[in-house]
């Protein structure tokens, strides 16, 4: 059931989404009195799964789950219909309306976009708040592994800045490591500021990011399991461990690195119960662990909004959403930090859904996905909104409109590239499936 649930909610994520983009267009094309002679959900090449003709359009779905398209009249699109275009106009096609209304009706699917994730991301504030930690509110600074030091971090250490803006948030200082150039930290009671390395880039994105920094914590016992050495130590939940052998412990990852580093020894553990000191011995396993868990501060923290103060919010959310992927290009073409092997497509995209329905989950990946999807389409690539809108706008400055065989040469051409990436994603998702059997 839990590949099942996640194939479900991708696929009506896409279908939501594809239909509205294409409504974007439907709508101004109709109002504007042009003729659209086909609306599908999915491609339908060569057949479709179910069609039904109202009116003058065709509605139906196609079998080829790589988007959708509304076919209009007098257009050069990706129908590549060449012998409509050999008859002279109608004044219904697209080709006989003034160069306003044609650039209204080609962005309607990118402005129907982003308007859905402003509403959705204006409706999840209102309900569910913004949660978040803040930055001044890690006491004791982070924890890295390897990954993190590579980056040029170091346990202990109070992020600032990042690229010279403060780090405010705990949360997107994650992300604005990965995309930033350099960072601003506090060591040890020293403002030092370095360049982020594209090899520890590398790094993060080879292990997709986890774990790599996480805010640090005192040694604090919240959970000691039944039968674990710790147990038949004396170790308790919430004990706060103070030594090891002597030697002092303050923190979680000291701690942790004890341990683990201490396969088969004897160790003599001090803990603070209570407000007393208790001394425990215990021999660590093999495998170096002793079986508790850390007691995790909350640091949490919940603005809440009203309906009319959720509506800036979801606006400034959404901007910060199309930013955030704008920047990650920069990421992604930059070879030394090999992101491009990480981009997914709809394979790996199902396998990052949630095995069991979550509706939060669900409205959020629409609305990122949507702000990606009005990003993608609004590139001046031909084949896109964005090369159609790339051509309009030569039109309006030229006051003269590309030939019709220069927009059939740059169709194909937008055709072949997007083709070309489709193959790669796709190659790339499969690839990363049969790595796991090696």
């Amino acid at each position: 059931m839990g590949l099942f649930t996640q194939i479900v909610m991708f696929v009506l994520i896409i279908s939501i989404l594809v239909i509205l983009h294409e409504l974007g267009h439907f709508i101004p094309a109709k109002y504007f009195k042009t003729k659209v002679e086909k609306f599908y959900l999915f491609f339908d090449v060569k057949f479709s799964l179910l069609k039904k003709k109202i009116g003058e359009t065709e509605y139906g779905i196609g079998w080829l789950p790589l988007g959708g398209y509304v076919k209009i009249a007098g257009m050069i699109d990706e129908s590549m219909d060449t012998d409509q275009m050999k008859e002279e106009p109608k004044p219904w096609e697209f080709r006989s309306k003034p160069a306003w209304q044609r650039l209204i009706i080609m962005l309607g699917g990118v402005i129907v976009n982003f308007l859905l994730a402003w509403l959705i991301y204006t409706f999840l504030l209102f309900n569910n708040g913004d949660t978040y930690i803040p930055s001044d509110s890690l006491k004791y600074g982070i924890v890295v592994d390897s990954i993190g030091e590579k980056l040029g971090l170091r346990t202990g250490d109070k992020i600032l800045k990042v690229d010279g803006k403060k780090a405010t948030r705990f949360n997107d200082a994650i992300l604005d490591i990965i995309l930033g150039d350099d960072i601003t930290v506090d060591r040890e009671g020293q403002e030092i500021t370095f360049p982020i390395t594209d090899e520890g880039k590398k790094e993060v994105f080879q292990t997709q990011g986890r774990n790599f920094m996480a805010y640090r914590s005192k040694a604090v016992i919240a959970l000691v399991a039944d039968s674990s050495v710790a147990k038949k130590a004396g170790i308790m939940a919430g004990d706060e461990i103070i030594s090891v052998d002597g030697k002092s412990v303050v923190f979680w990852d000291e701690f942790r690195n004890t341990i683990g580093n201490s396969a088969n020894e004897n160790l003599d553990i001090s803990v603070r119960r209570d407000g007393r000191v208790e001394n425990l011995n215990l021999t660590v396993p093999n495998e170096g662990a002793i079986g508790i868990q850390l007691d995790i501060q909350d640091l949490r923290k919940t603005d809440t909004y009203d309906f009319f103060g959720a509506i800036p919010a979801g606006f400034t959310r959404t901007i910060k959403v199309l930013t955030d992927q704008i920047r990650q290009f920069k990421v992604i073409f930059n070879s030394k930090t090999e992101a491009y092997k990480q981009v997914k497509g709809p394979i790996g995209i199902v396998e990052m859904m949630p095995k069991s329905w979550d509706w939060t989950f669900f409205w959020s990946f629409m609305a990122m996905f949507s702000v990606w999807l009005a990003f993608l389409n609004i590139l001046p690539i031909p084949a896109l909104d964005g090369g159609h809108v790339m051509f309009l706008l030569y039109e309006m400055i030229s006051g003269r409109p590309p030939s019709e065989k220069v927009l059939e040469k740059g169709q194909i051409i937008g055709f072949v590239i997007l083709m070309g990436l489709m193959v790669v994603i796709f190659g790339n998702d499969i690839w990363n499936i049969i790595k796991r059997f090696f």
